[in-house]
């Protein structure tokens, strides 16, 4: 599939989507929002692709809704039935779409992250900076409350205390502060290594058995939300679902005995 106001490339079992809006800080318009959603379906399905790395092109991660065309610019059009029974919106429909994706995340936040933009970074499951990452919540400065998930994800990163400061105060959040917090995982020395880096990073996942790593993440997720029996249960359906690819978990022990690196193929 082609696109416009994306660059979707994949370097091995990596996929690399580039938010490519340079000149408005990669704000999102109506054609970059549907795109995004494009690509996670594409590389969730994607069996040769492991994980993803979300970044922006140009000095901005992602500037938020694209405040100078509209979220709904052109002509009017009259909504199909499944649009205007849709209880998300777009801003719910980008978060979903990275959030349920079975395959790691990982936002190369390359500069400032703002509003529905710092939500989509923490839509993903891990997030790596440099020394021009910059996050702020800025809804509040909209007369808006928090939407495209930020609500959700920003307690269940920082605790409710932490993530309350970030939103009622809508300041401007630095890397160095933004690693203490825990809002990046790894925060690097150079701006320039970036990219690099959140590779090196998810070479460092997409290395195991492609089955496990997914239903690792899906438990995961799931187990937020439920109490330890529950937990419990779901761990054992988990592991069933890890096992489903008899070629790795025969790999994983002939690699152990052999004493040599595993090569996993997710068969």
């Amino acid at each position: 599939m082609s696109y416009e106001e994306v660059i979707l490339e994949r370097q091995g079992h990596i996929g690399i989507l580039t938010l490519n809006r340079p000149d408005v800080l990669n704000a999102l318009n109506k054609n970059l929002q549907t795109e995004t959603r494009a690509v996670c379906s594409e590389i969730e399905a994607d069996d040769n692709i492991r994980a993803l790395i979300v970044t922006g092109s140009g000095r901005g991660f992602c500037a938020g809704a694209d405040l100078t065309g509209g979220i709904d610019s052109g002509e009017p059009e009259v909504p199909d039935q499944n649009r205007r029974l849709d209880e998300f919106g777009w801003v719910g429909q980008q978060a979903v779409s990275f959030y349920r994706m079975t395959k790691p995340t990982i936002a190369a936040v390359n500069g400032i992250a703002v509003g529905a933009g710092m939500s989509m970074a923490l839509a993903c499951d891990l997030r790596i900076g440099s020394e021009l990452t910059r996050f702020k919540t800025t809804f509040l400065e909209r007369s808006l409350s928090p939407d495209s998930g930020m609500s959700f994800f920003l307690p269940r990163i920082l605790g409710y205390s932490r993530a309350m400061d970030l939103i009622l105060t809508s300041r401007m959040i630095d890397s160095t502060e933004a690693y203490q917090l825990g809002l990046l995982n790894r925060l690097i020395d150079s701006s320039e290594n970036l990219l690099d880096e959140a590779l090196a990073f998810a070479e460092e996942i997409t290395r195991w058995p492609p089955m496990a790593v997914r239903s690792a993440k899906r438990v995961t997720q799931r187990n937020l939300h439920v109490e330890l029996e529950q937990a419990l249960i779901n761990e054992t359906s988990g592991l069933s679902f890890a096992q489903r690819a008899p070629h790795d978990v025969a790999e994983s022990r002939r690699s152990w005995e052999e004493k040599r690196a595993p090569e996993f193929t997710g068969l």
